[in-house]
């Protein structure tokens, strides 16, 4: 766990520094100083803020146990089982089966699927997917995940306002070493900050299987739910993801169109790999996969209402 704090303490710095570089690119030593104080304002701003922040933009409603039926029952289960209090639960109405969690860390997390998601999964997937973002929970990654989404953003967000600039002169007189920073940054920073944010999504979501297969119990329910997501996931279009790509990285699966690699240009590991490491664990555990004590989430009518 220490290798892992540092890891990621490493990986914002990195972000951080990004951010900073690019300011000292276009306005200099002051550049350098405007930026350093934007970046510290907008990781406060992630520590109280991300989280209401992510949900308001997806246009999340929390749910109860009334109103959430299924639902909110398979959270509660799984929270106690993980020694985890108990997370508030969102519904987001998007026809994409997904979720994501977010939240400073254990005692003011959210939880949150699309009604797609529980539409289409059984009660147990939707358990094992419950699980994997209990797990994020758990090992506190979702404060991570939000501070590198923020970062991230602004970077992409002000190589726009560059190429906007220098589309239309914005630069014309400040000489030719302010072009080629504003190049650079235009081009370069993006991509970097991508590959860090995306290093730090990747490196966790294999844990998150681990920790929430053993949560749940049953690899397998994961497993399975995974196949189901990875299918609909790039045949059903998530609007507010393709606004918004910097948060990507907070959802189980890859919410934006287009095929994912297992390489450093995609947030997430690759699907296959992921179902084949929690199938090897199952393995392991015995004949059904299931570990010792576990029991079903729910029957076959489905999770929701």
């Amino acid at each position: 766990m220490p290798l892992n704090f540092a890891r990621t303490a490493l990986l914002l710095a990195a972000l951080t520094g990004i951010f900073v570089a690019v300011g000292g690119l276009v306005g200099g030593k002051g550049g350098m100083i405007v930026a350093f104080i934007v970046a510290l304002g907008m990781n406060l701003f992630s520590l109280w803020g991300s989280d209401k922040m992510v949900l308001g933009m997806y246009g999340a409603r929390e749910v109860d146990r009334g109103s959430g039926g299924e639902f909110f029952r398979i959270v509660e289960h799984l929270a106690q089982q993980a020694g985890l209090p108990m997370p508030r639960v969102y519904v987001m109405d998007n026809p994409q089966p997904n979720a994501f969690a977010t939240g400073r860390g254990p005692s003011s997390a959210a939880v949150c699927a699309s009604t797609g998601l529980l539409e289409m999964l059984t009660p147990e997937e939707v358990a094992g997917v419950m699980a994997h973002e209990l797990a994020h929970v758990k090992n506190r990654d979702t404060l991570t995940m939000a501070l590198a989404a923020s970062i991230g953003g602004a970077i992409s967000m002000l190589a726009q306002w560059l190429q906007f600039s220098a589309l239309f002169g914005g630069n014309r007189s400040n000489g030719h070493s302010n072009w080629l920073g504003t190049l650079v940054a235009i081009l370069v920073a993006p991509f970097a900050a991508m590959l860090v944010q995306m290093a730090i999504s990747r490196s966790r979501e294999y844990q998150a299987d681990r920790l929430g297969a053993m949560i749940c119990g049953q690899p397998l329910w994961l497993a399975s739910a995974l196949t189901k997501i990875e299918g609909y996931a790039h045949q059903i279009r998530n609007e507010p993801a393709e606004a918004a790509p910097a948060t990507a990285h907070l959802f189980i699966i890859n919410p934006l169109s287009g095929e994912g690699m297992d390489n450093l240009f995609s947030t997430h590991p690759n699907t296959a790999n992921r179902i084949a490491e929690l199938e090897q664990m199952a393995a392991e555990w015995g004949r059904d996969g299931r570990q010792a004590g576990a029991a079903p989430a729910g029957n076959a009518r489905g999770p929701w209402g």
